[in-house]
C-alpha cells in the first residue's frame, strides 16, 4: 500500500516539476506574441496615417478602416466578411425573401467570381446563367483580384437597369457576354406540384418562409391527389439551392424524420458544439423520397440531403453538391454594421464533413444538354403512324371499353413521362425511381 501511495506521490511531484519547467517558457512566448501584436497594430497605425497624409487623392478615413476590417475577415475564408450598415440591412431583407438584384448566389475561386447557383425565376436564371459559371468582367471591368464584396457591389444597381457580365463556362471555348436587367427578387422558397402520382417539392432557398411554405404546399398537393394513399412518393428538389438559414434546414429535415440526429456543429472549442435531433412526426408518413442535388446545391441544402441520406430515408440522385460545410454567424457591430464569421463546421449524422467534398449522390445522373431537333427528326415525328391510324383497321375484340380506356390512360402517363425526360431528365429519373419503389411495396389487399 505504501508503495502505491509513494508511486502516486512520485507521479504528482513529477507532474508539478514538469509544469514548473514549462510555465516560464510559455509565459515568455505569450508575452512575446502580445508584444508582436502591439507592434503590428502600431505598424497599421503608421500605414493608416501615411495613406491619409500622402496618398495621391484624399481618402475617407472611415472607408479605409472598413476596408482593413473586411480584408482581415476575407483573408480567413471565402465566407467571412464585414457587412457595412447598408449590406447588413440588405442581408436582413434577403433572409425575409425579397430583395433587389440579379438573383445569383456567388462565391470566389481563383480570384474570379463563381456562380454557386442562379435562383429560380430571377433575371439571372432567365438569362441562362448556370451553376459553375465564372464571371470575369462586369460591364467590361475585370473582377480579377477584387474582394468578393467588391465584385458583388459592381453587380448591384437600380432595378430596371442593364448589366453585362462576361462568363467563362466549362465546355465553351470562348468567354461570352450576357445582358441582364436588374429586378426586384421575390423569392418563393418552395414551389410544389403534382407530377403524375408524385409530389414535387422544389426548394429554392432556406429563408424564414421555407418550412411553412413546404408544409402548406405539401398539404395542398396531397389534398389535390385525393389523399396520401394516392401519392407514390416525394421528390425533394434541392438543385441550385445555395442554402440559407441553418434552423430552416433542420426543420425541413425534421419534416421527414421520426428520430435521430439531423446535423451537428463543431467549433474551435469542443464545448461550443451543438447537436440537433429530429422530433417524432413525418409529414409524409413514411412515403418514399428522392432528393435531387447538383453542383449548385450548397450549405443548408447539403445538410438536408446528408441527413436524409445517412438515415436511409431518401435516395439522393443527381451530381455532387457544392461542398460548403461551414457555419457562419452574423454578429452585430457598433454603427449598425455586422460581421459574418465562420464559427463552426457542420457534420452529417454519420459524422462526415462535406467541406470541399460535397454530398455524393447514391445514383449519379447528369442533366444532359438539350439537343436541337433536326428537320429530319421533326418530319419523322410529324408523320409517325400506327396500325390504329390506318383506314379500315380492325378493332380490338379482346378488351372491354373500360379496359381500353385504362390502357389509353396509362399510355398518356407514359407519354407525359417521356415528355418530362426531354424537359428535365433528372426529375424524370427521380420519379421513375419512386415508381419502382412503389411497385416493390407490399400490397395492402
Amino acid at each position: 500500500m505504501k508503495k502505491v501511495v509513494m508511486a502516486a506521490m512520485g507521479g504528482t511531484l513529477a507532474g508539478i516539476v514538469a509544469t514548473t519547467q514549462f510555465v516560464g517558457p510559455l509565459v515568455a512566448q505569450e508575452s512575446a506574441r502580445t508584444t508582436n501584436v502591439y507592434e503590428q497594430l502600431d505598424l497599421f497605425g503608421d500605414i493608416f496615417e501615411r495613406i491619409r497624409a500622402q496618398y495621391v487623392e484624399e481618402v475617407d478615413a472611415g472607408d479605409l478602416i472598413e476596408a482593413a476590417i473586411d480584408g482581415m475577415l476575407t483573408s480567413l475564408d471565402p465566407h467571412s466578411s464585414y457587412l457595412s450598415p447598408d449590406d447588413a440591412a440588405d442581408m436582413r431583407v434577403q433572409t425575409r425573401g425579397e430583395f433587389g438584384g440579379l438573383g445569383i448566389e456567388v462565391t470566389q475561386e481563383d480570384g474570379f467570381v463563381k456562380v454557386v447557383s442562379p435562383i429560380d425565376g430571377t433575371p439571372a436564371d432567365d438569362a441562362g446563367i448556370e451553376a459553375g459559371d465564372f464571371i470575369t468582367h462586369v460591364d467590361g471591368d475585370s473582377v480579377l483580384g477584387l474582394a468578393l464584396d467588391e465584385a458583388v457591389d459592381m453587380m448591384r444597381g437600380p432595378v430596371g437597369s442593364e448589366i453585362i457580365i462576361t462568363v467563362v463556362r466549362e465546355g465553351e471555348s470562348e468567354p461570352f457576354d450576357v445582358s441582364i436587367i436588374r429586378d426586384t427578387i421575390k423569392l418563393t422558397a418552395v414551389r410544389t406540384r403534382l407530377q403524375g402520382e408524385a409530389v414535387v417539392l422544389r426548394v429554392t432557398t432556406f429563408n424564414d418562409q421555407t418550412y411553412s411554405n413546404l408544409e402548406e404546399g405539401l398539404a395542398e398537393q396531397i389534398e389535390a391527389a385525393g389523399g396520401l394513399d394516392n401519392v407514390e412518393g416525394i421528390v425533394l428538389d434541392l438543385r441550385n439551392n445555395p442554402g440559407g438559414l441553418l434552423n430552416q434546414a433542420i426543420r425541413v429535415s425534421d419534416a421527414f424524420l421520426e428520430k435521430g440526429e439531423i446535423v451537428s456543429t463543431r467549433g474551435r472549442n469542443p464545448e461550443d458544439g451543438d447537436r440537433y435531433n429530429a422530433t417524432p412526426g413525418d409529414l409524409t408518413e413514411g412515403k418514399p423520397i428522392v432528393v435531387l442535388i447538383n453542383g449548385g446545391s450548397a450549405s443548408a441544402s447539403e445538410i438536408v440531403a446528408g441527413a436524409l441520406q445517412d438515415h436511409r430515408r431518401a435516395i439522393v440522385v443527381g451530381t455532387k453538391s457544392f461542398g460548403k460545410g461551414s457555419v457562419q454567424t452574423v454578429m452585430p457591430l457598433r454603427g449598425d454594421g455586422a460581421m459574418r464569421l465562420t464559427t463552426a463546421r457542420y457534420y452529417t449524422p454519420s459524422g462526415r464533413s462535406i467541406q470541399s467534398l460535397g454530398v455524393s449522390p447514391d445514383i449519379i445522373v447528369a442533366q444532359p444538354r438539350r439537343p436541337e431537333a433536326t428537320e429530319e427528326e421533326e418530319e419523322t415525328n410529324a408523320f409517325s403512324r400506327s396500325e390504329a391510324d390506318l383506314r379500315g383497321s380492325l378493332d380490338n375484340d379482346s378488351l372491354s371499353e373500360d379496359e381500353i380506356q385504362q390502357i389509353e390512360a396509362d399510355r398518356d402517363k407514359a407519354e407525359a413521362a417521356a415528355a418530362l425526360r426531354e424537359e428535365d431528365y433528372q426529375l424524370a429519373y427521380a420519379i421513375d425511381i419512386l415508381k419502382g419503389l412503389t411497385a416493390l411495396q407490399p400490397s395492402n389487399d
